[in-house]
């Protein structure tokens, strides 16, 4: 009987998705089969990844980086506020970004600081927190962007 190399299902999780960046990398790279293993072996001490330490990982995923390998996010769109169609403001907003060819995540996406634009500007992790004036100060915002006016944080 096996013992399961992690306990904690976060830890699994961040595994998997560290190996998935090793199978990403195979495919940029344009890794046959018998390349791909001999790199394993090679770097990790192992002939597959599922066989490989968090350590062993890490060296791999340093390795193809060190190849030329880039990950990136996948850029989402954002979630689109539930109450929509309830609210003149976050009609607005959308109207805004459309117009602008803006995802929703533009506004709760980390930027400089680590703090979304709408952290910023509310002091709220998302749309349907904010009160009239947050939401007012979000179109504000949107509006001299659009305008091409560099915005000002009121913080």
């Amino acid at each position: 009987m096996s013992k399961k190399p992690y306990t904690n299902p976060k830890h699994q999780q961040n595994r998997n998705a560290a190996i998935g960046k090793i199978h990403i990398a195979k495919s940029q790279l344009g890794l046959d089969d018998e390349t791909y293993r001999a790199i394993l072996l090679t770097i990790g001490n192992v002939k597959s990844s599922k066989d490989l330490t968090p350590e062993g990982i890490n060296k791999v995923i340093k390795h193809f980086e060190s190849k030329g390998v880039v990950f990136t996010k996948k850029k989402g769109t954002g979630q689109k506020p539930n109450n929509l169609n309830k609210v003149p403001q976050l009609q607005k907003i959308e109207a805004l970004l459309a117009d602008m060819k803006l995802p929703w995540d533009y506004l709760t996406s980390k930027g400089q600081g680590n703090v979304s634009m709408l952290q910023r500007l509310t002091g709220k992790q998302r749309l349907e927190f904010c009160d009239q004036k947050g939401l007012t100060s979000v179109i504000t915002a949107l509006t001299k962007k659009q305008q091409g006016m560099v915005v000002q944080d009121a913080s």
